[in-house]
């Protein structure tokens, strides 16, 4: 199984190769009503802040939820603003009906969801809401790009492939199944955004590297694939986002 504090490593890459999140996502969130001033936000698996900055610039008091040492010291930096916690979802304190939004952006896939569930439903107060997004890194609606041609010829040759125990990053109902299957939340939107994005070899190399489940050699190859290519690549992505309403219990 890949190792999540495999970005902690790669931290200064991370925070450099990652891409930000689309423009629509942000704006469906404010006109939900879920991101105003005065908001007060968990955010868990923060990283280096890709998400945080704009959840700060919403207006929103933010506790950041970070576990590894060299993504919070980023973090920190790059958002003075939010009370920054190291530790993982499932250990770090959270006080009772302290929040009114939780967000596990491009993270919700390491959590043990039968501890982190839980623990947001107490942590989240009365009308509360966990909003749950990522993004998948190649749509599948869009025509295989010369690019993808070479990734996937590139991951072919993997000799042992791990089982998969959570749902894919584009199986967004079968996410939606395991968030609410508990009876701690309900879905109330569920939406996918698609955009597309061009890249460098150099970028790609770096967003390459923070893949948990690439090594080395295959980043490279990736990277000298855009290379052949002509030294840039658009790269069609899907952001699926998931917002959940805290059920009364």
């Amino acid at each position: 199984m890949p190792d999540p504090m495999h970005f902690d490593l790669h931290a200064e890459v991370y925070d450099r190769g990652r891409p930000d999140y689309p423009e629509a996502l942000w704006v469906r969130l404010q006109e939900l009503g879920l991101l105003n001033p005065g908001v007060r936000v968990v955010e868990l698996g923060a990283g280096s802040g890709l998400a945080t900055g704009r959840l700060l610039r919403a207006g929103a008091t933010v506790t950041a939820v970070e576990p590894g040492a060299a993504l919070a010291e980023r973090l920190r930096a790059r958002c003075p603003a939010a009370d920054v916690e190291i530790g993982t979802a499932e250990s770090v304190p959270l006080a009772v009906a302290t929040f009114d939004l939780a967000v596990a952006a491009t993270a919700v896939h390491w959590f043990d969801l039968d501890v982190v569930l839980p623990k947001l439903h107490r942590a989240l107060a009365p009308g509360g809401h966990f909003v749950v997004w990522r993004n998948a890194f190649g749509d599948p609606s869009m025509a295989l790009t010369p690019f993808r041609e070479r990734v996937a010829e590139i991951t072919a040759r993997r000799i042992e492939q791990s089982p998969r125990s959570a749902p894919g990053e584009l199986d967004t109902g079968r996410w939606v199944g395991r968030l609410t299957r508990d009876g701690h939340f309900a879905a109330i939107q569920v939406e996918e955004f698609a955009w597309s994005i061009t890249l460098r070899a150099d970028q790609i190399h770096d967003l390459f590297t923070t893949f948990s489940d690439w090594n080395v050699t295959e980043v490279d190859e990736a990277a000298q694939a855009v290379c052949d290519l002509g030294g840039a690549v658009v790269e069609h992505y899907v952001t699926p986002l998931i917002v959940l309403r805290r059920v009364p219990q």
